[in-house]
């Protein structure tokens, strides 16, 4: 078989976002081949807006914490002005890390060499470099990236001739507005998770309604019917789309009291108390929003195959001063996991099925509606790179 991307599979793709009725599924290759995801990461991860975390794990100057997407590795840091700032965390000296783990720091120092680097990536000291020609400390920074913040999410973009993120998003931040995540409350989550499947089945399997009452069918998850499932229309330029699912009751909660057990979010009107709202903002960041708690996911590829992910959960402000919080929230994960399990089982079995040499293109039913408007923002980008990397004007992009 020929080497893939090539000009007949990237043609193959548009029957993956046709009308929902007609379409079918991506090719299994797009989970499982290895020259397919190095094309995926120009066609996405190096151009669109990437999540790394939220602005509260840099709350005081100084503070910083790393990351790692598609294998680059990155450090956002809060400097001294207040401004966020996100950057390689790779030495310009000789690629030694200057960075790992979390904390607050004055300035990040190269334990190989001790070049040092400001808060903002700029070369603050290099030890030694006198008799080295033409060296100018202001041409030898950390790579910086662009930066911008939505709902208290940190976004980066490694091309810094990308359009801004928020007009894109436009839509979705006007239907979770009632939230209010950028003053929402959540701890830092713990260790990632660590998958061996292709990103896109999770974020497949977060934007599935069709599986609701089926995989997940008892009274953990009942008051969710998959026939309540609604896809707003969405433009594959935007930079998310949205799903909505309908509860059988208001204010309902993944629990075994089927109500929400924590203070609702003071914003959201009736219409969003009787559904659960699922955000997505492909490729890094998928939203499970119920009244009282919103689980957010930040999706980290680590090969074709494999990838990390960043799970954490935020309550409404001053729910967790309640005595009794810990307890509730207990209640609320109690169930939440065991609907997670199920979910991971699925997830690593597909990823099995994907590598088959039967591994079918298969139809969707209409309960599948966002799986077709995740397909169009995939397929859109496919085929632009495609295009510019055969004879377009935009460039591969370099950091600065």
């Amino acid at each position: 078989m020929a080497a893939l991307p090539n000009q007949e599979f990237i043609a193959s793709l548009n029957t993956s976002a046709i009308d929902l009725a007609d379409a079918e599924t991506l090719p299994p290759a797009c989970y499982t081949d290895a020259g397919f995801y190095e094309f995926e990461k120009e066609a996405l991860f190096f151009h669109e807006w990437l999540c790394v975390g939220r602005e509260s794990w840099v709350a005081a100057s100084g503070d910083y914490f790393t990351t790692r997407i598609v294998g680059e590795p990155i450090v956002v840091a809060r400097g001294r002005d207040g401004k966020i700032n996100a950057m390689s965390s790779v030495c310009a000296h000789r690629a030694m890390l200057v960075a790992e783990g979390a904390g607050n720091t004055r300035m990040f120092l190269c334990p190989y060499h001790h070049w040092a680097y400001g808060l903002d990536g700029k070369l603050v000291g290099a030890p030694a470099m006198e008799k080295t020609c033409n060296f100018q400390k202001e041409d030898h920074g950390l790579a910086t990236f662009k930066v911008e913040l939505w709902q208290g999410f940190i976004f980066v973009n490694f091309d810094h001739q990308a359009a801004p993120l928020a007009p894109r998003l436009a839509a979705v931040t006007e239907a979770i507005a009632g939230y209010d995540l950028a003053s929402a409350e959540g701890e830092k989550p713990g260790e990632p998770g660590v998958f061996a499947w292709n990103w896109k089945v999770m974020f497949e399997n977060n934007n599935d309604g069709y599986h609701a009452s089926k995989l997940h069918q008892g009274p953990l998850h009942d008051f969710v019917p998959s026939e309540l499932s609604v896809f707003p229309d969405a433009d594959p330029a935007d930079a998310g789309f949205l799903r909505y699912n309908g509860t059988l009751h208001p204010d309902a909660s993944f629990n075994a009291t089927q109500k929400a057990l924590m203070p609702v979010f003071p914003g959201l009107d009736e219409t969003a108390r009787s559904r659960m709202t699922f955000a997505n903002i492909p490729p890094t960041l998928s939203l499970v929003m119920m009244s009282d708690m919103v689980i957010y996911l930040i999706l980290r590829p680590t090969g074709p195959e494999t990838m990390e992910q960043d799970t954490g959960v935020l309550v409404a402000p001053g729910a967790s001063k309640h005595p009794s919080f810990a307890y509730r929230m207990a209640m609320n994960m109690t169930a939440a996991s065991h609907i997670i399990d199920q979910d991971m089982h699925v997830d690593g079995l597909v990823q099995v099925g994907l590598r088959s040499r039967f591994a079918p293109r298969g139809r969707y039913s209409w309960q599948e509606g966002a799986q077709i408007q995740f397909n169009r923002w995939l397929v859109t980008r496919y085929r632009e790179t495609w295009d510019r990397l055969n004879g377009g004007a935009r460039p591969v992009v370099r950091a600065a």
